[in-house]
């Protein structure tokens, strides 16, 4: 088994590429690791993808993974993860912002110390501050909703020991997520490592303002998700009953008014006339289709599929 496997969504950076492979050769080979470089091209559209496949026919070390189309990060990363033969996975942005440097490190964290999840922390950043304020105002959210004391979940340089990532599945944006879904699937030894944060060297970042507004969406999914995925009736079903039996107490209450005033012989407002009618009329409607989607819920979960959402187009130095 590989001690280590890098593993690098790439999209659009055909410069720093051949700099960032011989970066992680040199120290995996400087500390006698045996290694992959596991390079995703998410659908880039400059010439990534030929340098891919010329860096790994000069080292067959470096593997390659082409999409037919830009998927986004959680793909690329999940596509590496089910690739990675190594007994530590580390991943690494393409843009030599993360330092190769920290390999040893993290190793160390998750054979020696035994961490399931090391994350690294970019304590001293090279970003301007339009990214670092909203960043900061995003992971002290995250760190009080999900209840894990990590400093920068968006960074991504970090270590994970290897049955971690064959046990869990992103999509969508959850990979700044990825500590909650292994603390919810038992890996709960999770670590933090201050970690040096480059400049950026080649291109510009493909990163902008809405990725924090599609994180806090992402964050509202994956919890939601977590808790009622198995059982969805218990949040639609519980909905359902109060807003049903909401609505059938308040035309309990009106036809009692109706009869009790008529048997006293006092003038009454027809049912339909007021308000209160039309309120427990939606409450009741609202609660039968809380039902139907709490069924239709169970019945997806029951048979869900197990497809990814991604296509690969070609992949080069996997061996079968």
């Amino acid at each position: 088994m590989l001690q280590v496997s890098a593993v690098v969504p790439v999209f659009n950076e055909e410069e720093s590429l051949p700099e960032l492979t011989q970066w992680i050769s040199r120290v995996c080979n400087d500390h006698g690791f045996s290694y992959e470089i596991i390079l995703v091209n998410d659908g880039s559209t400059d010439q990534s993808w030929d340098v891919i496949q010329r860096l790994a026919k000069e080292n067959g070390n470096i593997k390659g993974l082409n999409f037919i189309r830009n998927y986004g990060k959680s793909a690329a990363l999940d596509a590496g993860f089910k690739k990675a033969e190594g007994q530590v996975v580390i991943t690494l942005d393409a843009d030599l912002q993360d330092s190769p440097d920290e390999i040893p490190g993290l190793f160390k964290m998750i054979t020696e110390e035994g961490y399931d999840v090391v994350s690294g922390w970019k304590k001293e950043r090279h970003d301007p501050i339009s990214k670092t304020i909203p960043s900061r105002f995003f992971n002290a959210v995250t760190r009080w909703i999900s209840g894990i004391k990590l400093h920068d979940f968006n960074c991504g340089l970090k270590a994970y020991r290897s049955k971690v990532v064959k046990n869990i599945q992103i999509y969508g944006e959850m990979h700044r997520y990825i500590p909650l879904l292994a603390k919810w699937n038992g890996f709960a030894k999770i670590g933090e490592k201050v970690v040096q944060h480059q400049a950026r060297k080649y291109g510009y970042s493909k990163f902008g303002i809405e990725r924090f507004l599609n994180g806090f969406l992402d964050l509202i999914s994956v919890s939601f998700v977590h808790r009622y995925k198995k059982k969805p009736m218990h949040f639609f079903g519980l909905w359902g009953t109060l807003s049903f039996f909401s609505g059938f107490i308040i035309t309990c209450w009106l036809i009692f008014q109706k009869v009790y005033g008529l048997s006293q012989g006092k003038p009454v407002r027809e049912i339909v006339d007021q308000p209160l009618f039309f309120l427990a009329l939606v409450a009741l409607i609202i609660g039968v289709q809380l039902f139907v989607t709490g069924f239709i819920a169970e019945l997806m979960t029951s048979n869900q599929s197990k497809e990814t959402e991604y296509k690969i187009d070609e992949e080069i130095n996997f061996h079968f």
